[in-house]
């Protein structure tokens, strides 16, 4: 699955596609506004990855203190409030190269 795909799914369907990794599926749920289904995915990741997913869920949440925790435990710089669609798509690239 591609980059593409993946925003292509968000778009269309109503459920992530089943060969999505966790980490995948937890960020299509959170892209689709689906935040406590893809919380309770990551908060279950218990990887550096899994970290970065909680951290960018948090800060979607606004709790920008919670937010920096799961930042520092996953070793990548916090951002703030307007990055959080750039950064979305750097952890969903990360993830599909880990793959």
């Amino acid at each position: 699955m591609t980059y593409k795909d993946i925003v292509e799914s968000i778009a269309v369907d109503a459920e992530p596609p089943a060969a999505l990794s966790a980490e995948l599926k937890s960020l299509w749920l959170a892209k689709k506004g689906e935040w406590h289904a893809s919380h309770d995915i990551c908060q279950d990741i218990p990887t550096k990855l899994g970290s970065w997913i909680h951290a960018l869920l948090h800060t979607i949440e606004g709790d920008l203190g919670n937010a920096g925790y799961w930042y520092a435990r996953a070793g990548e710089p916090a951002i703030d409030m307007d990055g959080i669609d750039d950064e979305w798509e750097r952890i969903v690239r990360h993830a599909l190269s880990a793959a």
